[in-house]
């Protein structure tokens, strides 16, 4: 059994904040760099030994600098990577919604058509991901993952159980982390 530490990177670059950003390559706030020694050190405390991350700037920041505090080199896996929502990616949440209305309630009540951003990645294809890159984990390890909103709630779902319904209440707040225990029976290797 793989114990997994979910672990939402940092809040991002303050030019980004208020802004749907998936996909996009950003660094850190102030406020996210300055959290990471603490957060560093609450995750040591969890003993990983293994570290994976998205490759995106807001989380490679963080797998880097605890890999150098334990020791691991930390692995890139772009499955981790937060959704891709298309065309509203660098668009403020306000924008987004004033020109599109409620229909971003799609990516719930639609999972598997609806497009955000009309080229973007529907929930079911965020879903496939994640639980590809489940199977792709290491079995028996204590792994820390860091990752994003969407991947992290698409994980605990998948791992959990639930409905797409409750996907986005399984969003964690950034610079936050949860526990899972993935069982043999999830396929992971």
């Amino acid at each position: 059994m793989a114990r997994l530490i979910l672990v939402r990177h940092p809040p991002v670059a303050k030019a980004w904040e208020g802004r749907c950003y998936g996909q996009s390559d950003m660094g850190l706030s102030r406020a996210g760099r300055k959290i990471i020694p603490t957060l560093c050190a609450q995750l040591a405390a969890l003993g990983p030994d293994h570290i994976v991350h998205s490759g995106l700037r807001r989380t490679r920041i963080l797998a880097d600098r605890l890999g150098t505090q334990l020791g691991i080199v930390p692995a890139t896996a772009p499955d981790w990577r937060e959704r891709h929502f298309g065309a509203w990616e660098g668009q403020s949440w306000q924008s987004i919604y004033r020109t599109t209305g409620n229909t971003m309630e799609g990516m719930i009540s639609d999972p598997s058509s609806f497009r955000p951003g009309t080229n973007g990645e529907t929930t079911q294809e965020l879903l496939e991901r994640i639980e590809r890159a489940l199977l792709a984990l290491p079995q028996h390890r204590r792994i820390a993952i860091i990752s994003h909103g969407g991947p992290i709630a698409a994980a605990c779902q998948l791992l959990t159980g639930g409905t797409t319904s409750e996907l986005a209440a399984k969003i964690i707040a950034p610079a936050t982390f949860i526990t899972v225990e993935a069982p043999p029976s999830s396929g992971m290797s």
